[in-house]
């Protein structure tokens, strides 16, 4: 059976100040609602701190988030543990991703002013003020992610992600702490499909998480900085070519946004549209997703985002009944 490496005992640090753009809610963006984590399920959380760990450009790296703000004047302290030292030109390639990762230099007082305006979003920005969307800075995590979502519950794509990440990802030691990291796409790439179907319970995802790490691991794809630069049609047809990939998972991966409808979020979505479950849900996706681009057009991936993150609230306050899982 393959499995990662050993400990990864990160012994070199740096640290230094993010000051996110207003509003920037710590604990809501560090750790969502609905359960999403920042980089992986391992994390710790202390009081206003978070240890976590993740590859920035490139390199396994221990971080140490700490809230010094408020949400109103938002300040943290990052701290960054590698293995061995970097020049400064890799710590501040490092230091403007990890920015980036947890939303730090993402403005949404558009969104806020746009949701305002929207008889179901004015609910959720008040519920979630100051959370800020995060990504994990390269293609992998986030596109076995989506193959992990597809055609099952919250639950079950949970327990799944848990065993990838606890059976591939490197384990780093840092601060005190032993943290569980997401594996990169050449930790998987000697799996074959049967392992990664049998010791994860995997199913038909299995396959397609076998080539996506046996692709990404020979390089070549463009990262998530590359296809932000790129117009959405583009990056979306770009990740549309990844295995497992299709309109769904590439609206989930796309660092542009997207608005990603499944049969799930088609029940959320169609209940809050229309007012009741839609009768086939598999047939009324493309309905759902064509109003739902109507109505909130580039605000999209904001808009689902903040909805999935507030069901419980949403359900009570539109008395709706809203699938939670």
């Amino acid at each position: 059976m393959h499995t990662s490496e050993g400990m990864a005992k990160l012994g070199h640090s740096f640290s230094f100040e993010i000051r996110p753009t207003a509003p920037y809610s710590f604990g809501l963006t560090m750790r969502k609602p609905a359960g999403w984590s920042l980089f992986t399920q391992f994390e710790v959380y202390g009081k206003d701190t978070v240890w976590t760990a993740t590859h920035l450009h490139g390199t396994l790296a221990g971080i140490k988030l700490v809230s010094k703000g408020t949400t109103e004047r938002p300040r943290v302290l990052a701290r960054v543990f590698l293995k061995s030292g970097r020049t400064h030109a890799d710590e501040d390639a490092m230091k403007r991703e990890l920015v980036h990762c947890i939303g730090a230099d993402e403005d949404i007082a558009s969104f806020y002013a746009f949701a305002r305006k929207d008889s179901i979003l004015r609910h959720t920005i008040g519920d979630l003020y100051g959370m800020h969307n995060t990504e994990a800075g390269t293609v992998f995590p986030d596109a076995v992610l989506a193959i992990l979502l597809q055609m099952t519950t919250m639950k079950r794509s949970n327990e799944m992600m848990s065993c990838l990440i606890g059976r591939y990802g490197k384990l780093a030691e840092f601060d005190g702490k032993e943290i569980r990291c997401w594996p990169a796409p050449e930790d998987i790439a000697g799996c074959g499909a049967k392992e990664l179907a049998r010791t994860c319970k995997l199913g038909y995802r299995a396959k397609h998480i076998a080539k996506l790490a046996n692709l990404l691991a020979k390089g070549g794809f463009p990262t998530t900085e590359e296809l932000e630069r790129m117009r959405p049609e583009k990056a979306k047809e770009m990740l549309l070519e990844l295995p497992g990939i299709g309109d769904y998972s590439a609206d989930i991966i796309n660092p542009h946004g997207g608005f990603p409808i499944d049969v799930w979020s088609a029940d959320i979505f169609g209940k809050l549209f229309y007012g009741r479950e839609p009768r086939n849900g598999r047939n009324a996706i493309e309905r759902i997703k064509k109003e739902g681009l109507r109505r909130w057009g580039a605000w999209s991936w904001m808009a689902f985002f903040y909805v999935v993150q507030d069901l419980e609230n949403l359900s009570r306050k539109m008395g709706i009944r809203l699938r939670l899982t």
